[in-house]
C-alpha cells in the first residue's frame, strides 16, 4: 500500500507519481484497477458531481460524505482529501479540527491545501497534530474571486518569484509533496528542481514529478469543452447516452423486458 513516505521518496526517482480525483466507490474502484498511485478526493467534486460553478460552494459536509465513500472502496493508493474553502482559512484550530474529520472518519493519510507563506502556520498546525499536508500552488480555484477567473498564474517574473519563493518555504515547512496548476512549464521546472518534495502538475507540463488529472475529465464523463492540459482518454458520456437510447427505444417498442429477463 502506497504511503507518504513512499510517496515522497519518489523524487526524483525517474518514475512519475500518477494522481487520479475520485468521488465515490464507481472512480475509485476504476483508478485503482488502473493503478493509480493515489487518490485525491478534490474539492472539484463541486463541478464534476454537485453542478456548481467553482469550488467555492463546497461544505466540509459535501467532501466527507464523498471521502467517506472513497474510503471505503480504497484498498492501495494513497488516499489525500481537499480541505475546502473557509476550512482552514479561519485559524489553525479549525484546520486541525476539519483535518482530524478526513483522518478519522474517511481513513484519510493526508489532507491538501491551496496558498504558500500565507498558510505556514496552517501547515505546520497540521504536521503538529501529525497529519500530512500536500500543498498547491499556482491556479488555486478557491482563489478564483481574487484571481479574476481561471487564469494561469506566474507569468510574469515577480509573480513566477514569488510563486517559486510560496513554494521552497512550503517545502521547508513540511508538505510532502505540491500540486503545481496552471503555470507555465518553465516555472513548472523551475520549482521542481527548487524544491526537496515532489511536484504533481495539472496544466504545468511535463517536467514535474507527476501528474494529476480529474477523472471525468479523462474519461469524457461530462459533456462540454474541457481545458487546454486535459486529454480525453475515452468519451463515457456519450457511450452512457447511446447505452440509455438503445434501452429506452426498447421499453417503448415493447422489447424490454423480455422473457429472458422476466421471473417465471
Amino acid at each position: 500500500m502506497m504511503t507518504v513516505p513512499a510517496f515522497r521518496a519518489r523524487k526524483g526517482s525517474g518514475s512519475p507519481l500518477v494522481v487520479l480525483t475520485a468521488y465515490d466507490a464507481m472512480t475509485t474502484a476504476a483508478a485503482e484497477a488502473a493503478g493509480v498511485d493515489a487518490l485525491l478526493v478534490g474539492d472539484s467534486l463541486g463541478m464534476v458531481e454537485l453542478g456548481y460553478d467553482s469550488t467555492l460552494p463546497v461544505t466540509m459536509d459535501d467532501m466527507l460524505h464523498h471521502a467517506k465513500a472513497v474510503g471505503r472502496r480504497r484498498r492501495e493508493s494513497l488516499l489525500i482529501v481537499d480541505m475546502p474553502w473557509l476550512s482552514y482559512h479561519t485559524g489553525t484550530r479549525d484546520a486541525v479540527t476539519n483535518a482530524a474529520r478526513f483522518v478519522r472518519e474517511a481513513g484519510a493519510d493526508a489532507v491538501k491545501i491551496e496558498g504558500g507563506r500565507k498558510r505556514l502556520d496552517v501547515v505546520r498546525a497540521l504536521l503538529d497534530a501529525e497529519i500530512p499536508v500536500m500543498g498547491h500552488l499556482g491556479l488555486t480555484p478557491q482563489s478564483v474571486l481574487a484571481m479574476g477567473g481561471y487564469k494561469v498564474q506566474g507569468r510574469e517574473q515577480d509573480a513566477a518569484a514569488a510563486l517559486l519563493e510560496d513554494a521552497k518555504a512550503i517545502a521547508e515547512a513540511g508538505v510532502f509533496s505540491i500540486v503545481l496548476e496552471g503555470i507555465p512549464s518553465g516555472l513548472a521546472e523551475r520549482v521542481t528542481a527548487g524544491v526537496d518534495v515532489p511536484t504533481i502538475g495539472i496544466g504545468a507540463g511535463a517536467r514535474c514529478d507527476g501528474q494529476v488529472l480529474v477523472i471525468h475529465d479523462l474519461l469524457g464523463m461530462l459533456p462540454g469543452t474541457v481545458p487546454k492540459f486535459v486529454r480525453r482518454y475515452a468519451d463515457l458520456h456519450g457511450v452512457a447516452a447511446e447505452a440509455i437510447r438503445r434501452w429506452a427505444a426498447d421499453v417503448r417498442a415493447g422489447g424490454f423486458p423480455s422473457s429472458d429477463e422476466t421471473y417465471g
